[in-house]
């Protein structure tokens, strides 16, 4: 939800066990649940850890501050510095960093194309983060389209690389049955949790257009595939700006209005009423029955082309 407090004791010094529990657990929740949200069950689950095993022994004080960018100059500043041994501490941190490190929109785009550096994104492991920085701001049926010049690969590792080709980003309750059945997904939390973020749920279509991974071996993981030369021609990224534009069909004498962010590393977009809606719901259910709504089309294999989005 949000980074720092006590998560920096037991996820960033707890081992790789740890944070890869993190991670599960904040994926089955959803990250459409959890992001720009100080309260979530698994900040609970560190919050109670944190009263019960270390207040007691330590004199904990956090000293916590909120980044962002000067507008005039680009350059990162301090926006906040918060100090103190309990939760309102980091509580108020949280709010001035939804203000500060989230892009708000006013609506929802039917469409946002997100690039991702040739240099620096290599893997959808890595690349994904166009999905998971974009998708509290996309509009259910929307569209999400990545152009992707660098990525070859799935995993970072070769192991992680296999589970990906063989279980796909298919949607929660499709990879939490799979890893009742697998004991090396059981084993494997980091790579659950990755395949649970790179799907949309059905909740909107992921195109990747990537430079160096087939159609067959996209489509086989679960999104849409474009080829990358075809689409830079539609969507020029030397001259596209970041934000709202709107691209001319001089031959029909249409206008299509699209969201571009060019490096999704940078920020976290969201729509305004994502934070108005109640958050009473504290608890996802368990069950990993798929859904009727979840069925695959135009063989992308699950997620990418679901004909309709849950309702």
């Amino acid at each position: 939800g949000m980074a720092n407090f006590n998560k920096n004791l037991f996820v960033g010094v707890g081992g790789v066990e740890a944070i890869n529990m993190s991670h599960f657990i904040g994926a089955v929740y959803g990250m459409e649940n959890m992001m720009g949200r100080a309260s979530n069950p698994l900040r609970s689950i560190l919050n109670y850890a944190s009263k019960t095993y270390l207040e007691k022994e330590l004199d904990l004080w956090y000293v916590l501050t909120v980044m962002g960018t000067n507008k005039i100059t680009g350059g990162l500043e301090m926006r906040g510095l918060y100090i103190g041994n309990d939760i309102e501490c980091y509580n108020r941190a949280c709010d001035l960093s939804l203000k500060v490190n989230f892009t708000l929109l006013e609506k929802a785009p039917k469409k946002v194309v997100v690039y991702l550096d040739e240099g620096e994104y290599h893997s959808t492991w890595l690349g994904n983060k166009a999905i998971y920085r974009t998708r509290m701001a996309i509009a259910t049926g929307g569209e999400l389209i990545i152009l992707a010049p660098g990525v070859r690969k799935f995993g970072e590792d070769d192991q992680v690389d296999e589970l990906i080709r063989q279980y796909g980003y298919v949607g929660t309750p499709a990879v939490m049955k799979a890893m009742e059945d697998s004991p090396i997904l059981k084993e494997n939390l980091s790579a659950v949790a990755h395949l649970i973020h790179g799907s949309s749920e059905g909740r909107f279509s992921v195109t990747y257009c990537p430079g160096h991974l087939t159609r067959e071996e996209v489509e086989g993981v679960g999104f849409k595939y474009q080829d990358l030369n075809e689409v830079q021609k539609i969507y020029d990224t030397k001259v596209l700006k970041d934000g709202w534009n709107v691209k001319k069909d001089e031959e029909n004498g249409t206008e299509e209005e699209f969201y571009y962010v060019s490096n999704p590393a940078l920020g976290l977009w969201a729509t305004q009423d994502r934070f108005k809606e109640t958050e009473e719901k504290t608890e996802r259910n368990a069950a990993v029955s798929i859904s009727s709504q979840q069925v695959a089309c135009d063989g992308s294999g699950g997620v990418g082309g679901w004909e309709k989005p849950p309702v």
